[in-house]
């Protein structure tokens, strides 16, 4: 009987979504052949008229039914606590936002561009009707959800982010390579330069629009909790590191072929210059704005930052060494014409120089180790990246013996086994390099590290926090070793607040600073431990009697 109510609302709001975009989809149709032919519906395709029709007419008046005896029933305490009400607000917010600002600013761009496209803009508006329906749900206070409120807000910063970042790339590469064909005295053809920099410029100032709009007015900036985290980490840090040393790769191997490598001309070496240049910039300034960030929002996500711009590093460095490897190898094979051995060690070259001075200054491997803090996720990066090498180069310890069992099973002359082996050993070389490196890392860390729990005087710990609560929990276990069992405090549909200022979105809140929690666990002993925190900075510790 107690999976009866979940069920019954995964099937309903299951079917409001699917109903939702179904009209949404039909609204738009209409509305786009009413922009595009003025009053005349009826054109000769009759098929998607057709189809248009019986999405309004139909899925529209079904899901405005659906959701009125959902939006009546969600005053229930129930029907806001479910987490199938919390899924399809976030879910519908989240699939609208992005519907409806890809649209607009497509429609925008290409209206930039000298075209028209009424289609796109019909959709565009339609979606963010949408948009703006469950975003008056999400903020009712008698019939909001109670659980994910934060998901929507974070992906949709996460998202403005994306396409804003994509945008002012694409805006000064094009600036970047119009400057650089002029010097060049490359002519372009086409339409005008600036029609293209000016649709990219759409893009650009849509996302950072989308982005403030969430990380500014919704306060995402201040969100707790492990979806903030990670999406922090995973498009703030590890996203913009791969494009600041993508960037910066491509821009030294343009210039370094510029000066020692004629296989090509100067315009074909110039070409990506631009765009590269302001992946590069552009990279480093998101990823500077966001290890800032980082490391104001907490002790745990300031590791987690530097580990992963470590192995972005890292894997640049290893790919050059490889290359290098590669190139080295040249000589000794058959001589072909265009074998571009000097296009080959720049490349080599440009990857090693730009990642291996990032990977050094990030992980710090002359420097002693501090095994007070962040020794779990130190270990996590280790194991997975010794882990993950070492796989590469069993892969390719595979593929060099193919290929000398294949060489001495057939008739070739000497020079032909190096073409054959330099590329897989090279990358077998790098792989061995980080993976045997990694791995006396670890080993070291093992031996001077104490095991987590060989030292505690905790045995168990009950958490009782606010928010999230798991990078409390995390904490606890890696200062105390103990086991942690979390319970999370039951928002109280009457206390939530009242006030719907976009200046006041209530993202939840993480609980108090680690640090504060580290220090008033610091000299506690006992076997059973209550711990318990608010959304502010108050921490009650309390040794429980055996």
């Amino acid at each position: 009987m107690t999976a009866t109510p979940t069920v019954r609302r995964l099937i309903v709001f299951t079917l409001l979504f699917t109903l939702v975009v179904i009209g949404a989809i039909g609204l738009a149709g209409l509305l786009g052949r009413l922009l595009e032919t003025g009053v005349e519906l009826v054109r000769d395709d009759t098929a998607s008229l057709a189809r248009s029709l019986a999405f309004t007419l139909i899925g529209g008046p079904f899901a405005a039914v659906l959701w009125w005896v959902v939006w009546r029933r969600a005053e229930e305490t129930s029907e806001q606590d479910s987490l199938s009400w919390g899924v399809y607000v976030a879910g519908a917010s989240t699939v609208s936002l992005v519907t409806f600002s890809s649209s607009l600013l497509f429609a925008a761009a290409t209206l930039a561009g000298g075209n028209w496209s009424p289609q796109t803009f019909a959709t565009g508006v339609v979606w963010a009707a949408v948009w703006l329906w469950h975003r008056g749900m999400s903020q009712d206070a008698r019939r909001r959800p109670l659980c994910l409120r934060s998901v929507a807000p974070i992906l949709g910063a996460a998202y403005g982010l994306v396409i804003g970042t994509g945008g002012a790339v694409t805006t000064l590469g094009l600036f970047f390579a119009h400057a650089i064909h002029g010097l060049a005295g490359v002519d372009t053809f086409g339409q005008p330069w600036w029609r293209n920099v000016l649709g990219a410029l759409v893009w650009a100032a849509g996302g950072v629009l989308v982005w403030w709009w969430y990380w500014v007015r919704k306060r995402v900036q201040f969100a707790g909790g492990r979806l903030a985290h990670v999406t922090l980490a995973v498009v703030g840090i590890l996203g913009s590191s791969v494009l600041m040393l993508a960037g910066a790769g491509i821009t030294l191997n343009s210039v370094l072929r510029l000066g020692f490598d004629s296989s090509e001309s100067a315009a074909r070496i110039l070409e990506p210059l631009g765009f590269s240049l302001s992946s590069a910039l552009l990279g480093a300034l998101v990823l500077a704005y966001h290890y800032h960030a980082a490391i104001e929002r907490s002790v745990g996500i300031d590791r987690t930052a530097r580990l992963l711009v470590s192995g972005v590093a890292l894997v640049a460095a290893a790919s050059g060494i490889g290359v290098i490897a590669n190139a080295l190898l040249v000589p000794f094979g058959i001589p072909l014409a265009g074998s571009g051995v000097h296009t080959l060690l720049i490349g080599g070259l440009s990857s090693f120089i730009v990642g291996a001075p990032l990977w050094w200054l990030v992980w710090k491997p002359a420097h002693r180790t501090d095994f007070s803090e962040g020794l779990a996720g130190r270990r996590i990066y280790l194991i997975a990246v010794f882990g993950l090498s070492a796989v590469s180069a069993l892969v390719t310890l595979l593929v060099l013996g193919y290929r000398l069992f294949e060489f001495a099973l057939a008739d070739h002359v000497g020079g032909a086994f190096i073409d054959r082996v330099r590329a897989p050993l090279g990358l077998f070389i790098a792989t061995a390099l980080v993976a045997a490196y990694h791995f006396s890392v670890w080993r070291q860390d093992r031996a001077v590290a104490p095991l987590p729990g060989k030292q505690g005087t905790i045995d168990q710990v009950i958490l009782v926090a606010s928010g999230d609560g798991v990078e409390l929990k995390r904490l606890i276990e890696e200062q105390t070793g103990a086991t942690v069992k979390l319970w999370r405090r039951k928002t109280i549909g009457s206390q939530a607040p009242t006030h719907s200022s976009d200046s006041h979105q209530d993202i939840p809140s993480s609980g108090p600073p680690l640090d504060l929690l580290a220090e008033a666990l610091k000299n506690v002993k006992g076997k059973r431990v209550l711990v318990v925190t608010g959304s502010g900075t108050a921490i009650e510790v309390i040794p429980l009697a055996d």
